[in-house]
């Protein structure tokens, strides 16, 4: 069975009434509760969104969303208790998709998993290729040398949104505006996700040539001619 989203928390009575919740608001939604639970409910049935918390009783989220970035690239958020920074720097390292805190709002929360939701399902049709860098949208694929490129589901929505800007300063706020589409996320996020993508597709990520900071302004994607 295919669902929109699978909730993994070992909190149960948290797991069991968000996802109570967004069945009342149309999204489909199941409860694991734990990290075995997820492997064996996985192998009958499918999510197109994940929410990890980061403490399970039996094992460790970080761990979990390594194992499960190999197998699939929908799209992760953590859920957790945990204010570090080093936590949520870690979360996006490792091919999360954003870091919730909770004690969370269940409206906020639906509100949020819906607008990733439609992010994820929008049908691109744009392409992007100057013989180093390809980037077929509707396939979700990117090379470099022919080589592919393993980019987490926000990491592509952020690579596309500058490439449908070629040439154009975006600003930070556009950014968040038409990526994230909310107004919570920090410039840190922003930076770890620019980073990464210069390390995924940049010849030099410490001299970028296709993702430009403008200080002051924003980012440029600047495509080179075929």
């Amino acid at each position: 069975m295919r669902y929109d989203c699978l909730i993994i928390d070992d909190e149960k009575l948290l797991a069991d009434s968000t996802a109570e919740y967004f069945g009342l608001f149309g999204v489909s939604a199941a409860a694991v509760y734990g990290a075995d639970e997820c492997r064996e409910f996985l192998k009958d049935n499918a999510a197109e969104l994940l929410l990890l918390d980061i403490n399970l009783g039996d094992g460790d989220g970080f761990a979990l969303c390594k194992e499960l970035r190999a197998a699939t690239d929908a799209p992760i958020l953590f859920i957790s208790a945990r204010s570090s920074d080093d936590d949520k720097i870690i979360a996006l390292n490792i091919g999360g998709d954003d870091y919730i805190q909770k004690p969370y709002s269940l409206g906020v929360l639906l509100a949020k998993v819906k607008a990733v939701l439609k992010r994820y399902s929008r049908s691109s049709g744009a392409e992007y290729d100057d013989g180093r860098l390809y980037i077929d949208a509707d396939k979700k694929l990117v090379t470099v040398d022919g080589a592919s490129v393993k980019l987490t589901a926000l990491e592509f929505r952020l690579l596309r949104y500058l490439v449908d800007n070629d040439g154009k300063v975006v600003s930070k706020s556009d950014i968040f505006k038409n990526v994230w589409e909310d107004r919570f996320t920090g410039d840190g996020t922003l930076n770890v996700h620019i980073r990464r993508l210069r390390e995924a597709i940049e010849p030099d990520p410490n001299a970028p040539e296709y993702i430009v900071t403008v200080w002051g302004d924003g980012y440029k994607f600047t495509g080179r001619k075929k």
